[in-house]
């Protein structure tokens, strides 16, 4: 799957990339017509622990999944993020084999 990540106000190293990469790959395994996704990191200016957003957009045939997440981590963050696309999907899934 094709996966664009973004970090914004701060560059990412190799390692987070490739976990990305890794879990977004995964998500093929619950919807195997996944177009491609993009993955926004973001480091909000805050005292707060809880700074690292991630936005995660699934592309899917006639349809798109945006999930937002706010965590301490960014791999927490993003773990969070596939597990709510994973749900998003299966629900899809369920959907269309129910009109068939």
């Amino acid at each position: 799957m094709k996966v664009n990540t973004q970090s914004v106000n701060f560059d990412a190293d190799a390692k987070l990339i490739s976990f990305i990469q890794t879990r977004m790959d995964k998500l093929e395994q619950f919807y195997d017509k996944v177009i491609s996704s993009d993955v926004y990191l973001k480091v909000e200016n805050t005292s707060a622990k809880e700074n690292k957003i991630v936005e995660i957009k699934v592309n899917i045939p006639r349809d798109k999944f945006v999930v937002k997440k706010q965590c301490k981590s960014f791999e927490e963050a993003i773990d969070s993020a596939c597990n709510s696309i994973e749900r998003k999907l299966v629900k899809k899934k369920e959907k269309m084999r129910s009109y068939v």
